[in-house]
């Protein structure tokens, strides 16, 4: 069993922050944003904004616009997206669906997905199923997996399928998380064949993100703890497509006063409030940067200034800074 290996080493970083359009972003989202920013900035890099609007039952009028406007507002930029263009433009994923499109064509012409006609109810159902999380389901028993072209015309008739991804019985994925350190997972025992496009035509976050970071030449990912468990089901998919695996760093999450995560869907608060009670830029980015160590409580400062802090001589934040910010609690 071999590591999976970063292939961009020795290329030019290329980091991104790709929220979703489904509220205002809360101070947990904007410091990942912050973090993954000056990740790139403090490495000379690039940092590309990308909108991940898949879900579209979930996605709100002007969430883009707000969202966009409160990142420059605090002082971020990015050299790539929506609203400025970029050489892998659009930077909006509802606009790449002839993309995904391509890439699942793929896997099925090389027998590597299949169609699964499965509900929800009947794959909990299964008394071989182990739980893996709220968000991750029960694993998928391979129920479908095996089915003839009878068999599966015979299910077309009444119900539209998913698709799922192929997973080597045996394979196990293993890489080094920037932050929570050496990772490792059985994909077939952790969550077996995973959707790739759901029974409604929307494509899996999965699957577009890996499209979207591949394509987009992004070889540096910075985002939230809560997505280290799908990142060897992402790496999976990366060596099935042929695409270079991107450095992970996976930045705890700040969490409110009951201990649970902030959430936009339950309108966690924002910067609004912030600014109505005269809060300035340099204010709430010192407040992010000292929530996570890398500067004094009570600090004003600028995203620009903390990159020049941290951009010599080593670019390495993670490693330097914030492999303690892993155990760090926030409020």
């Amino acid at each position: 069993m071999s590591e999976t290996v970063n292939q961009y080493t020795s290329q030019p970083v290329r980091g991104r922050y790709a929220p979703s359009p489904t509220g205002e972003l809360h101070m947990g989202n904007l410091r990942t944003a912050l973090l993954a920013w000056l990740f790139a900035r403090c490495a000379g890099g690039q940092f590309i904004m990308r909108i991940e609007d898949l879900d579209r039952p979930r996605v709100r009028p002007g969430a883009t616009e707000h969202m966009l406007a409160d990142l420059r507002w605090l002082g971020l930029d990015w050299d790539e997206g929506p609203d400025c263009g970029g050489p892998y433009a659009p930077y909006t994923q509802s606009e790449r669906i002839p993309i995904y499109q391509h890439y699942l064509q793929k896997l099925q012409e090389a027998e590597l997905a299949y169609p699964c006609y499965c509900s929800r109810a009947e794959i909990a159902h299964a008394a071989s199923a182990p739980q893996q999380g709220a968000e991750d389901g029960p694993r998928y028993p391979g129920t479908c997996r095996h089915l003839t072209t009878k068999q599966r015309r015979e299910r077309a008739a009444s119900r539209r399928p998913s698709y799922r991804v192929r997973v080597d019985d045996e394979r196990i994925i293993t890489f080094t998380d920037l932050v929570a350190g050496p990772q490792q997972q059985h994909v077939q025992q952790a969550v077996g064949d995973f959707i790739v496009c759901r029974s409604d035509g929307i494509f899996s976050y999965q699957f577009a993100v890996v499209i979207d970071d591949a394509l987009m030449q992004i070889n540096q990912v910075v985002r939230g703890a809560d997505l280290l468990s799908s990142t060897a089901r992402q790496i999976f998919l990366y060596e099935t497509l042929g695409f270079p695996i991107p450095t992970f760093a996976h930045v705890p999450l700040i969490v409110d006063e009951q201990g649970k995560r902030l959430s936009k869907r339950i309108r966690s608060e924002g910067l609004d409030p912030l600014r109505e009670a005269g809060a300035t830029p340099r204010e709430i980015i010192g407040q992010l940067a000292a929530s996570c160590g890398l500067v004094e409580a009570g600090t004003t400062s600028s995203p620009n200034e903390l990159a020049q802090t941290y951009a010599s001589p080593s670019y390495d934040i993670m490693r330097s800074k914030l492999n303690r910010f892993i155990h760090h609690r926030t409020t």
